[in-house]
């Protein structure tokens, strides 16, 4: 703990030399800690959070990022963007997380530049440079600053501290976008991105954590913690009915469990 406590003076050292900020929130681990450390850092006159409500972004995290800013204390605005109008988005190709991230970043860095804030920041950290990360690139072209990945600060490090700090994101489980649960070249609809998102709301509600529903055609591929897929088996009956009611013709459990953009074991068999 006291190389990740040593990362944070130089994380907070480093937003002090930023002056003014917007952070791209979407009220995940690693931006509500960024979030909070800016505030520590700058003062929340000197912050401003920013949540892009889309298509691929559920309405529970929606709320959850509302009610975050509040408690960390940050100025916090919700703006409407849609990815599925980004050319070539729906296309679903191998880089399609640059599309996103250019699509965010032009609408951040106009409001900072409107309302006089000196940097566009976001959560990008340390662990995501030995990863398929097509939008750390959009952020390098549209000059938006990683500072967390700066300081080098893993996620480990980034819960630990976050525990520390009293923020309840600490043992949230990881989120990606609802775009990430469709294999690259299979054509992004927003019927596909309702019926993740449906499907995993009641696989939450019903008590799983960390869950990931993959969208195969009319198949549904359910990656839960290794440790909750005997629980899955058990609810079985409830979670087919369920989720063939939403929608999907086939369910069926991923022996292997969660596990971080695993769509991207595919991208060899792929082209852009």
């Amino acid at each position: 703990m006291e190389t990740a406590r040593l990362k944070y003076e130089q994380l907070l050292e480093k937003l002090r030399g930023f002056r003014r900020v917007v952070v791209a929130f979407s009220g995940g681990v690693d931006s509500t800690f960024l979030l909070k450390a800016a505030v520590e850092a700058l003062g929340s006159e000197q912050v401003l959070a920013i949540t892009a409500d889309s298509e691929t972004y559920p309405e529970r995290e929606r709320k959850e990022a509302i009610a975050l800013a509040r408690e960390i204390g940050s100025p916090h605005l919700v703006i409407e963007t849609s990815e599925l109008n980004i050319p070539g988005y729906a296309e679903n190709p191998i880089n399609r997380c640059y599309y996103c991230k250019q699509e965010l970043f032009s609408h951040l860095i106009p409001i900072a530049q409107e309302q006089g804030y000196d940097h566009v920041v976001f959560g990008a950290i340390a662990d995501d440079l030995g990863e398929h990360r097509p939008g750390l690139q959009a952020a390098i072209e549209n000059g938006v600053r990683a500072p967390l990945q700066e300081v080098g600060l893993t996620k480990m490090e980034i819960r630990d501290l976050s525990r520390e700090l009293g923020l309840r994101t600490w043992e949230k489980p990881s989120f990606a976008c609802l775009s990430s649960r469709i294999p690259y070249g299979e054509m992004i609809t927003q019927e596909k991105l309702t019926m993740v998102d449906r499907a995993e709301s009641f696989l939450m509600d019903i008590g799983f954590r960390q869950v990931r529903v993959r969208q195969h055609d009319k198949m549904a591929r359910i990656e839960v913690s290794p440790h909750e897929i005997e629980k899955l088996v058990r609810f079985s009956d409830m979670v087919v009915e369920k989720l063939k009611d939403i929608g999907y013709t086939y369910v069926c459990v991923d022996l292997q469990g969660y596990r971080s953009g695993s769509l991207n074991e595919t991208l060899q068999a792929v082209q852009v």
